[in-house]
Parts: structure tokens; C-alpha cells; sequence
């Protein structure tokens, strides 16, 4: 699982490393059109098994952190329906990997949070 550090690094997020290269990839994306969304999640039962959202722009510093070094093939049509998602006002919402006749690495893109006080 690879960590989605947002902001000062006071949230802290857990998402499968495949999930994650496709993540970086289209904030890579909307932040370099200098582009604004929020970006929400399905938590797990250990946060309350609710959803969460962060609001992703520019200015707000976000680190990708990988457990592995393996470079994840991207599926170039979830980076682009993500992208499109990211553009609408409800904006993106982490949802399963299309299927593309490869394994997908988690069947479950809920997350664990960590917050830091």
C-alpha cells in the first residue's frame, strides 16, 4: 500500500500502489492545466466506512509515497474517465478499475486514513 500525503502531511492516505500510479498520473495532469477538484474516496470500516474528500489544486502540496519501485502500466482509459470525473462537479470519485482482461492488484479502492495531530 502506498500513502497519498496531502497538504502538511497531516493527512495521510493508504491506497494500493497500482491505484496510486494511476492517481498521481491524472492530479499530474489537472494540476499542471493549473485545474482545481475534489477528490473523494470510500474509508474503510476502521475510519467509519463512510466517504472522504480532499480539494486538489495547485498551491496544496501532495506527495506520492510507492512500497515498491515497480512501475505500474497504466490503464489509459480509467486515467482518462478519471480525468473526465475530476472536470464534473461531483469531481472524482475513486471507483474500480475498468475491466481490461488484466489482474487488477486490489479489488478495493477503500482506504485507510491516518491523520497526525
Amino acid at each position: 500500500m502506498g500513502t497519498l500525503v496531502y497538504g502538511s502531511g497531516n493527512l495521510r492516505v493508504e491506497f494500493d500502489d497500482r491505484v496510486l500510479a494511476h492517481l498521481q498520473a491524472v492530479v499530474g495532469v489537472k494540476v499542471r492545466r493549473n485545474e482545481r477538484f475534489f477528490l473523494s474516496w470510500f474509508d474503510t470500516r476502521a475510519v467509519g466506512d463512510g466517504r472522504s474528500a480532499v480539494w486538489i489544486a495547485p498551491e496544496i502540496p501532495l506527495a506520492f509515497r510507492f512500497t515498491t519501485t515497480a512501475q505500474h502500466r497504466l490503464n489509459r482509459p480509467w486515467v482518462e474517465a478519471m480525468i473526465l470525473a475530476a472536470g464534473s462537479s461531483a469531481g472524482l470519485v475513486l471507483t474500480q478499475e475498468p475491466d481490461t482482461g488484466e489482474p487488477v492488484v486490489s479489488e478495493d479502492n477503500s482506504v485507510k486514513r491516518t491523520e497526525r495531530s
